[in-house]
C-alpha cells in the first residue's frame, strides 16, 4: 500500500514526528474498503445497499465488545450487509486516516467526533448527510444541542458531516471510603479538591490522593483545571482573534495543577494515557482521578457502587462551575465508500432508540437518541445522571473549544503533548508553554478567520 506524508490542510505545520508516526501506522490493505483505494475527494458510488461495509472504531479495545454487539444486531436485522470491524485506538485513530485520506484505503464508516471533525471534513472525506438525515426515521429523534455542536465542528453550520452517537462530560471520580476514613469532605470545591490530594498521599505505602494525566490526551485535561479554577469562561477574547489560554489566571492555575505531579500522584503519570490512568486508579490505591463519564463502568467492575462516587468537576472560588467542552462523538460516511447506501443503513440501525441506548449504557454516557435517553439505566447511572443536571441547571458554564479549528486535534494533541510533559518534569514553565500554545492557536484562528471571510 502506498504511503504518503500528509501536510495539515491549514498550512502544513505538523511536527515532523507525526508525519513520521503516520508513515508508521499506514494502514494494510487488509483493513482497507472494498477495493482499498478509497482517499479524500474520491466521489464513491451509492452502491447496491447490499454486500460488505467496513467500519472503522475510533475507541478500539475499550469499545470494541459492544461494537461487535450492535454489528450483530445489525447483520441479523440485515443479512444481506455484513459488516467488517477494525477497532483502532483512540490515540492512534486520526493518523491512520489521515494515512489513508492521501494513500486509499478509507473505510465505509468511521468514527467521526468533533475534535477530528474539521480536519477530515477539510479534506473533502465525509459525506455530508443532512439530505439523508431528513428523509431518515431518525429525523426529529437526534439532541439538538448535539446535532448543531457536530455542524459548527464540521466548520460549516449549514452541513452535517457527522451523526452524534453520544456526548461526554468531565466527571471527578472519588474513592468515597478513603475520604470517609480521612474524615474529608467531598472534592466538590477546588480547595477541597487539592486539601484532599494531600492528605490523601502517602507514598510510604504507595498510596497516591490523584492520578494526573501526562500522556495523551493530557492537554484537555489540563485545560479542564485551568479554566475551571481560573473561572475564565470564554476561549477566546471579545476580539475572536485572541485566546485566554495564556491569560494569567490559567498560568497560575496551570502551575498549581502541574506542581500535584510526583508530590501526591505517581511518577508513572508522565506517560499514562485513559486506559493506564483508568487502571492504575482502580487499582485501589488512589484518592481521586479526573477522566469522564466513558470509565464509569470500569469504576463499577473495580469497586462496587459503594466505594466512590463521580461527580461534576470542582467548583471554583467564585461559586460557579467552569469547564471546558467535552467533544460529541458521532458517525461519518467516509464520501470514497463504494455502498454508501448499506453504510448509511448501519449508522441508522447503530443510532437508532435500542441499540444507541445500548452502547451509551456501555459506555456510561449520554445518548444522542432523544428516546434513548429517556431510558430508565440514564437515570440510575448516578454520574451521567449529575453531569445531566449540571449542564440544566444553570449551575455551570462551558468553555467552548475550537473544534472547528482543521488544526485543533493536532495542536491540543501531537504537537503539544510532548510539551507538557517537559512543564511537568520542570524542563518548560507553564507560562512559556501557554505562550507558545497560545501563539499556534491565535495563528490557526486567523487562517480560519481568513479563509471564512
Amino acid at each position: 500500500m502506498k504511503i504518503s506524508i500528509h501536510r495539515s490542510s491549514t498550512g502544513g505545520r505538523r511536527s515532523a514526528a507525526v508525519v513520521a508516526l503516520s508513515a508508521v501506522l499506514a494502514l494494510t490493505a487488509t483493513a482497507c474498503g472494498d477495493d482499498g483505494s478509497g482517499a479524500a475527494g474520491d466521489k464513491g458510488e451509492e452502491g447496491s445497499g447490499k454486500g460488505e461495509i467496513v467500519f472503522w472504531d475510533n475507541n478500539g479495545g475499550v469499545r470494541t465488545d459492544i461494537w461487535k454487539e450492535i454489528i450483530a444486531d445489525f447483520e441479523k436485522a440485515n443479512p444481506d450487509i455484513k459488516v467488517e470491524y477494525v477497532g483502532v485506538a483512540a490515540t492512534e485513530y486520526q493518523s491512520k486516516v489521515d494515512t489513508s485520506l492521501q494513500g486509499g484505503g478509507l473505510p465505509d464508516v468511521g468514527g467521526a467526533g468533533a475534535a477530528m471533525l474539521a480536519g477530515f471534513a477539510a479534506q473533502n472525506a465525509l459525506e455530508p448527510l443532512d439530505d439523508r438525515l431528513g428523509k431518515s426515521s431518525l429525523n426529529g429523534k437526534l439532541n439538538e444541542d448535539m446535532v448543531k455542536s457536530l455542524k459548527s465542528a464540521g466548520g460549516d453550520d449549514d452541513k452535517l458531516y457527522s451523526i452524534p452517537t453520544s456526548a461526554n462530560n468531565g466527571v471527578l471520580y472519588y474513592r468515597t471510603d478513603l475520604f470517609e476514613k480521612a474524615g474529608l469532605d467531598e472534592p466538590s470545591t477546588w480547595d477541597k479538591f487539592y486539601e484532599a490530594a494531600e492528605k490523601l498521599t502517602n507514598k510510604g505505602k504507595n498510596e497516591f490522593g490523584y492520578t494526573i494525566r501526562g500522556g495523551a490526551g493530557s492537554i484537555a485535561q489540563a485545560l479542564d483545571a485551568m479554566y475551571g479554577q481560573s473561572g475564565i469562561t470564554s476561549f477566546w477574547d471579545s476580539s475572536g482573534e485572541k485566546t485566554t489560554v495564556n491569560d494569567p489566571k490559567n498560568v497560575e492555575a496551570l502551575e498549581k495543577y502541574v506542581g500535584l505531579y510526583k508530590k501526591v500522584t505517581p511518577a508513572a503519570d508522565l506517560n499514562n494515557d485513559f486506559t493506564k490512568m483508568v487502571s492504575q486508579f482502580d487499582s485501589g490505591t488512589i484518592g481521586m482521578l479526573n477522566h469522564n463519564l466513558g470509565s464509569y463502568q470500569d469504576h463499577v467492575k473495580a469497586f462496587g457502587v459503594e466505594k466512590f462516587r463521580g461527580i461534576p468537576q470542582p467548583i471554583g472560588p467564585g461559586g460557579k462551575r467552569v469547564q471546558v467542552s467535552n467533544p460529541v462523538d458521532g458517525l461519518g460516511l467516509f464520501k470514497s465508500s463504494k455502498n454508501k447506501e448499506a453504510a448509511w443503513k448501519f449508522i441508522e440501525f447503530a443510532t437508532s432508540h435500542a441499540e444507541n441506548s445500548k452502547f451509551n449504557q456501555s459506555a456510561g454516557q449520554v445518548p444522542a437518541n432523544t428516546d434513548a435517553a429517556k431510558d430508565a439505566w440514564v437515570s440510575e447511572a448516578e454520574p451521567t445522571k449529575l453531569a445531566a443536571d449540571a449542564l440544566s441547571d444553570g449551575s455551570t458554564t462551558i468553555v467552548q473549544l475550537p473544534y472547528y479549528l482543521p488544526d485543533w486535534n493536532n495542536l491540543s494533541k501531537a504537537d503539544n503533548e510532548p510539551a507538557f510533559q517537559k512543564v511537568m518534569n520542570g524542563d518548560t514553565s507553564a507560562k512559556d508553554f501557554l505562550d507558545t500554545f497560545a501563539k499556534q492557536l491565535n495563528e490557526a484562528q486567523a487562517e480560519w478567520n481568513e479563509q471564512k471571510g
